[in-house]
């Protein structure tokens, strides 16, 4: 009924509002007679909305476990005419005051406002808004054309959107999609390794060092020293493997490089003191 209740809404705001005496609005086809002064709005095109017409499912009012298909979306263009008795000397001066009149009421409300919105589009998405469409004199003409009636003072006017809702039975139950409210709980299925310390940091070339961490059982450890691989482990037994400092190393400081898997890697310095 969106149609028939926004044709109703103009109805009204221009019964409302216009200031001439005795006119009225009307809602009449142009060949169908009506009062002598009035101002008549005729439905002569509907279109569908060119950029609502791909909308999604959309959850159903008042029902958040419900989705409804989207609206049909439309525009709806009417012919606004002034009809008035032809006066001897003023000719269709009546007729012209009106229009004016009419056009100044909906320029005024370019959004039908809820005083004269039908009950049933108040709680619409969508406004519903009134504009004056761009004057094409051809379809104007054909418009008039179709009903053999001399032509009179009109203009076009565009509303949208108004939204036609399909039947009830056509809504689906939202697929269940959240299992917690906050954030989700992302963690990896084991607990990853981490080095802690080498011990000792200074020591004689040739001798022991060991390199202690945390959750490496079960991980294999490769060790780097100035870019060149010294150690490479099987999977570890403890959390912690010894290494031999390399006899041909000089006095000074080096840079070790200890990688788990790729799970964990670190940089640790030790200095090869004299013996």
């Amino acid at each position: 009924m969106a149609i028939q209740l926004v044709s109703e809404s103009l109805q009204r705001l221009l019964n409302g509002e216009l200031r001439i005496t005795s006119a009225e609005a009307t809602l009449l086809s142009p060949d169908e007679p009506g009062g002598a002064k009035r101002v008549n709005l005729f439905l002569y095109k509907v279109q569908e909305h060119a950029l609502l017409k791909n909308q999604d499912w959309q959850v159903q009012s008042g029902k958040p476990g419900q989705l409804v298909p989207p609206p049909l979306s439309l525009n709806l263009f009417y012919l606004l005419t002034a009809y008035a008795s032809t006066d001897q000397h003023a000719g269709n001066s009546t007729a012209h005051a009106i229009l004016g009149e009419a056009m100044r009421v909906l320029y005024e409300h370019p959004i039908i406002p809820d005083d004269y919105l039908a009950d049933e589009l108040k709680e619409a998405k969508e406004q519903i808004k009134v504009m004056l469409a761009p004057m094409d004199m051809e379809e104007l003409s054909r418009v008039w054309g179709t009903f053999g009636k001399p032509f009179r003072p009109s203009v076009l006017y565009e509303v949208s959107v108004v939204q036609l809702d399909m039947l009830a039975g056509h809504e689906r139950t939202l697929a269940k999609r959240v299992e917690q409210i906050g954030p989700p709980r992302i963690e990896a299925p084991f607990v990853p390794p981490t080095l802690v310390q080498i011990e000792p940091s200074r020591l004689k070339a040739g001798e022991q060092l060991t390199i202690v961490g945390e959750q490496l059982v079960g991980w294999k450890a490769v060790v780097r020293l100035k870019g060149k691989q010294i150690l490479a482990t099987g999977k570890l037994a403890a959390d912690m493997f010894e290494l031999l400092v390399p006899d041909e190393l000089e006095l000074g400081l080096y840079e070790l490089q200890v990688d788990i898997e790729t799970l964990c890697r670190r940089t640790f310095f030790f200095e090869v003191i004299a013996p």
